[in-house]
């Protein structure tokens, strides 16, 4: 089977990068455009102006499906991340482009009930504490049981992968079919915890405000909206002052867009008595802290998912 323009097709790397166009790339975004993906490698060649460089847009995880736009003879596919919303950009999803050898056709013939990669990172190996095959996994990837757990041992079903590959049982969990609570979704966010803010990140590696929150839900089968403004328009409105931990802060300029999100991880009392875990950009990584006064000048609503 080979990609084709209108059909759906999904990400083989253990993260793909979305980005705004093919041309936009830099030199030293190579080891995210591979066949064989080094998330980590790329993130630590970056300086702090390259972490927000607006080249990237998103990023897609193992499994994830797509609908392929655009195939150009360059290596380059259009695509639409189905399972990221952004109503503001595309009905369908999340558009960018990536490297076509980073996609694979979906398999008519795997299917059936997802597991979820619980560990923050983790790797997948050709046979039970065998050889590693597959590095850099990240929490929140679904992949479909291969048969039963041998050993400690779970073979499951990898995109474009001829045999199953091999994690620990311990590392997945059934995909829920409850939501979440905020409490849930919070400790996810918690794990990431000086992981570093890279703009579009979506990963264990590297994440933006946005990408924190849509992962942390996402590992529950909740798929929030990609981008912080559209998040507020698919979350509930709170009054100022009800909030409790795993609700959200929702941060704007006046007479802008929102443009910052947080997780709210103290009941509030006060103004002072306010703390959030987020992808802070001016820090350049993850981290919890009581709201400084410039925050909460931009304060403009608490939401809950």
């Amino acid at each position: 089977m080979e990609l084709q323009p209108g059909r759906e097709a999904i990400v083989r790397v253990a993260v793909a990068t979305l980005w705004s166009s093919p041309e936009a790339v830099r030199p030293v975004d190579g080891p995210a455009l591979t066949a064989g993906v080094d998330i980590p490698t790329w993130v630590s060649g970056m300086d702090t102006d390259q972490q927000v460089g607006d080249c990237v847009l998103s990023q897609l995880l193992l499994g994830e499906r797509v609908l392929v736009d655009e195939l150009r003879p360059d290596g380059w596919a259009r695509v639409v991340a189905v399972e990221q919303p952004a109503a503001k950009l595309d009905p369908r999803g999340y558009p960018g482009w990536l490297p076509a050898d980073q996609l694979t056709p979906v398999d008519p013939h795997v299917g059936g009930d997802p597991l979820v990669v619980d560990a923050t990172i983790t790797e997948l190996r050709i046979a039970p504490g065998g050889p590693v095959a597959l590095p850099g996994v990240v929490v929140g990837t679904r992949l479909v049981p291969a048969g039963p757990a041998r050993d400690g041992w779970q073979p499951v079903h990898v995109p474009a992968q001829a045999t199953p590959l091999w994690l620990p049982d311990g590392q997945l969990v059934p995909a829920p079919t409850e939501p979440p609570s905020a409490a849930d979704a919070l400790a996810v966010a918690q794990r990431l915890r000086d992981v570093l803010y890279i703009w579009g990140g979506l990963s264990a590696y590297g994440i933006d405000c946005s990408g924190l929150v849509h992962l942390a839900w996402r590992r529950f089968g909740v798929l929030l909206p990609r981008d912080a403004d559209d998040q507020a328009v698919a979350t509930t409105p709170v009054p100022l002052g009800a909030e409790r931990p795993g609700d959200l802060y929702f941060f704007a300029r006046p007479g802008r867009k929102i443009h910052h999100i947080g997780i709210v991880t103290a009941v509030a009392g006060d103004l002072a008595d306010r703390r959030m875990l987020h992808a802070c950009y001016r820090r350049r990584r993850v981290l919890e802290e009581a709201l400084p006064a410039d925050r909460i000048a931009t304060l403009v609503g608490v939401h809950r998912v």
